[in-house]
């Protein structure tokens, strides 16, 4: 690099942050410090931080994320990779469209001036990207891919409309997808969310359920709890599908079970609320009105209280029955309130002696309990169970299969059942396709237009993209507000060029960042939504970092759409994300920061009183990355005073002309110094070469920022000890002092750059810390020369000897023996045992 800043003038004891900062800010974007060519990929590094809302500033616990991810990219970039880490901007989407209403100012205004303020603070933080890269999924550019995304997933049958009862939120007035829906509320406002029979587009993401689960054996570098949450969402059973016939209807009612061994001790089937046959089932009956009255009242209530064991169970007699098809009786049809169109079929064989939810409903409408399963040791009885038998057992009261053990007779009677055509095996999932559809104006319009002869019609490539009008009323109502633009609704079909009308929902603002890191490889590419032989060789992404909020939506939406543009060979790899990292919150006053409570901490005037090193360090020390932690301003004290010890450390270096005349050669070598030329008992020495290892093994196997931070500083206070006199005239010890300093520096760069690049420059270097390589220990000079060993007689602690590391057990015998203590106490006794601990204990058993 040419054109290095010269060293920012200072007294001894400042640490002047204010002036340091904003100069090697300017430096690295005038130097292009972070820019990279995508057509050079050897040794490629993808390093993607999770792209944000533009909906507010930014605090202190969205700076967690970006702080880590920059602190890789630097490390990375000093281990000799080509670093690829570019940042954008989730720009639609409620979030957006809320804070424009709550602003009074258009969605696309309110955006952009977030978009400023947020690239302002991650400037000042000092997280640096390649920002010529940058794509905001409200551009016309990026979402004309995004409705390209769309047509293709219609074009093979995996984008449908159907109507269906929905997730409404009342507050927001749209859809919500069922992933947005936490604890019965939506997750953006939380009102209480309700149910609504509606006309909406669907994702058929189910068609990929089978894959999205077995590939996350592909995925060995997520975190185990990612993956188990999307295992469980995903929800694999293996299961039997009964024909149930409908007594004096033609239909017949499928039922799912995962317990065809408990088929004999059903008595009531339960249908969901919304199960299309509802309807029908109760029409003509003496109470439908009320009945259907009483079903809506279930519609309404939250699906995820629902489905929680502990509802209180409700349910409507329909007047129905099935006929049971292994013993002929007839089972009333009941709807009940905890049974879910969500899984299997939505509707249930209800066996109260054998499921605990059918027990309870059983016991309140005083329906049949009847055992199918016993327990040899304890028989049951019906009449007097107090909650049903879930475990396995012997069966009885079923037939042909009674005496059987249950685990077997699940098999037999499943083989039963496809022999006489009365069902068969299947697999079910909990997934359900995906929602997409929004009723609200700042979002992605769907490119459908609806032709009264040609029906549903895709927007062609060419004529895309269907752009977002302006001039929209956009607060919302309940209905599209792109149902009231005239201009945008009435257009021409794409196919006989008639009058047709445009589909005026908007895409739900998952689908925009299902797709995003592929396009910051080739972002201002204008004929395809990115060059897929470049894209190819720079993905998966090596490290993806972000909330583990975003478990289920974002991570598994990504890991669908990467797999259905492998289908359509658009790429040459079907997972998106190599390695994963899901940092914690940082929370105040023991909860999460928000505007609502009070408690979120800006990082502007942290920054304006200590510096942005300084909340950097304090972020990053606060604890495990991926545990939540409280923030405290405290803390960020003592990350200044730290600061400000180095600060004076390396100026007691420079003032002391105690810097090394190799100039970069100490530290830019692979190795720091031979040992071989050293005393090999030097503390200081070890401890640099010690502090080495330890930061590089924190930041190579697992983020452990804090604790490779502390190393740092007991290096630090261990270089303090040695005072300028007691090395003045010692080339040997100055040598050490100044590469101990300059390893203090350069191990600090990635977490703290501004300070770092700033001491390098007053320790004399003359280019960038962030164009040095990383230096690797020497083990030589770790090796411990001397280790103190514990003494005991008979087990008592009696003394501690310093004998050498290498020493043999005669050796370590008699050098224990000689030491004044033990020489006194074993004195004229008889030693009976002399027990070695190597290089830790001793024990002399003395009679």
């Amino acid at each position: 690099m040419t054109d290095y800043p010269q060293p920012t003038p200072q007294d001894e004891r400042s640490y002047p942050f204010d002036k340091i900062e904003p100069k090697w800010q300017k430096f690295w974007r005038d130097k292009g410090l972070f820019k990279v060519d995508t057509a050079s990929y050897k040794d490629k590094f993808y390093c993607l931080m999770m792209f944000p809302y533009p909906s507010a500033a930014l605090h202190v616990g969205h700076g967690r994320n970006y702080i880590i991810g920059d602190v890789v990219a630097r490390y990375k970039m000093m281990r000799g990779f080509n670093v690829l880490t570019p940042m954008g901007f989730d720009a639609f989407g409620l979030p957006a469209e809320n804070a424009a209403i709550k602003g009074g100012i258009h969605p696309e205004e309110s955006t952009l001036n977030n978009i400023k303020t947020m690239k302002r603070q991650l400037d000042q933080w000092g997280v640096e990207y390649d920002w010529d890269r940058i794509v905001i999924s409200c551009d016309p550019a990026y979402y004309k891919w995004t409705q390209w995304i769309f047509t293709k997933l219609y074009e093979k049958g995996l984008a449908y409309k159907k109507k269906a009862f929905v997730n409404w939120c009342p507050s927001c007035k749209t859809v919500l997808a069922n992933e947005q829906v936490v604890n019965g509320a939506c997750e953006r406002c939380d009102s209480e969310v309700l149910q609504k029979d509606l006309e909406q587009w669907f994702f058929k993401i189910t068609h990929y359920a089978e894959r999205l689960l077995k590939d996350l054996e592909k995925l060995p570098n997520w975190p185990d709890r990612v993956k188990a949450m999307q295992k469980n969402w995903i929800g694999k059973s293996e299961g039997v599908e009964i024909d149930f016939k409908i007594e004096n209807l033609a239909d017949t009612l499928k039922c799912y079970t995962t317990r065809i061994d408990t088929i004999y001790g059903a008595t009531f089937i339960a249908l969901a609320p919304e199960h299309p046959l509802v309807e029908k089932l109760i029409s003509g009956s003496p109470d439908e009105k009320n009945s259907l009255k009483a079903i809506n009242k279930m519609r309404a209530e939250s699906k995820i209280s629902r489905a929680d064991a502990e509802v209180a169970k409700e349910g409507v007699f329909t007047g129905r029955f099935v006929i049971n098809p292994v013993n002929h009786e007839k089972v009333p049809i009941w709807v009940a309130n905890y049974i879910l169109m969500e899984y299997g079929t939505g509707a249930i064989m209800a066996v109260p002696a054998h499921d605990q939810r059918d027990f309870e409903f059983a016991k309140l409408y005083k329906l049949p309990i009847k055992v199918v399963i016993d327990d040899p040791k304890h028989p049951l009885d019906a009449g007097t169970m107090k909650e049903a038998h879930i475990g396995e057992g012997i069966m009885a009261n079923s037939g042909q299969f009674n005496g059987m053990k249950s685990e077997v007779a699940v098999e037999k009677i499943a083989d039963y059942f496809e022999e006489k055509k009365m069902g068969k095996r299947s697999t079910q999932y909990k997934l359900r396709d995906w929602l997409i559809s929004r009723q609200r104006y700042w979002g992605a319009p769907i490119p459908i237009v609806y032709c009264p002869k040609c029906g549903i019609v895709s927007v062609p490539e060419k004529d895309l993209p269907v752009l977002l009008p302006k001039n929209v009323e956009f607060r919302p109502t309940g209905e599209s507000p792109l149902k009231f633009s005239e201009d945008f609704v009435n257009t021409k079909c794409p196919k006989c060029h008639g009058p047709a009308k445009r589909e005026t929902d908007t895409m739900d603002t998952f689908v925009d960042s299902s797709w995003y890191y592929l396009r910051y490889i080739t972002p201002k590419l204008k004929d395809k939504p990115f060059d897929t032989g470049l894209v190819n060789r720079w993905l998966p992404v090596d490290q993806y970092i972000g909330g583990v909020e975003h478990a289920i939506l974002h991570l598994l939406y990504s890991r669908f759409i990467t797999k259905f543009l492998f289908d359509i060979k658009m790429t040459g790899f079907d997972e998106p994300f190599k390695n994963l990292f899901t940092q914690g919150m940082i929370i105040k006053d023991g909860a999460k920061m928000s505007k609502s409570k009070g408690n979120v901490v800006s990082p502007d005037k942290l920054i304006a009183d200590y510096g942005a090193d300084t909340v950097r360090l304090y972020t990053l020390f606060i604890g495990p990355p991926e545990k939540d932690a409280e923030w405290s301003d405290r803390g960020t004290e003592g990350s200044y005073r730290f600061l400000g010890r180095v600060w004076r450390l390396v100026e007691k270096i420079h003032s002391s002309s105690l810097r090394g005349a190799e100039g970069d050669e100490a530290i830019s070598k692979v190795k720091i110094a031979s040992a071989a030329s050293q005393p090999r008992n030097d503390s200081l020495k070890r401890k640099t070469h010690l502090t080495i290892k330890k930061v590089t093994e924190d930041l190579d196997g697992g983020f452990h920022f804090n604790t490779a931070i502390s190393s740092i500083m007991e290096l630090v206070n261990e270089t303090y000890d040695l005072s300028v006199s007691e090395i003045a005239n010692d080339a040997v010890k100055q040598k050490v002092m100044s590469e101990a300093v300059e390893a203090i520096v350069i191990l600090l760069s990635p977490f703290v750059p501004h300070i770092a690049e700033e001491l390098w420059s007053n320790l004399g270097k003359p280019s960038s810390i962030f164009r040095m390589k990383w230096p690797e220990y020497d083990r030589s000079a770790i090796v411990e020369d001397v280790v103190t060993i514990v003494v005991q007689v008979n087990g008592k602690l009696r003394s501690k000897v310093e004998v050498p590391s290498d020493i043999k057990e005669e050796g370590l015998r008699q050098m224990v023996l000689a030491d004044p203590k033990i020489k006194e106490i074993t004195s004229g006794k008889t030693i009976k045992n002399f027990i070695i601990v190597p290089k830790k204990l001793v024990n002399i058993v003395i009679g």
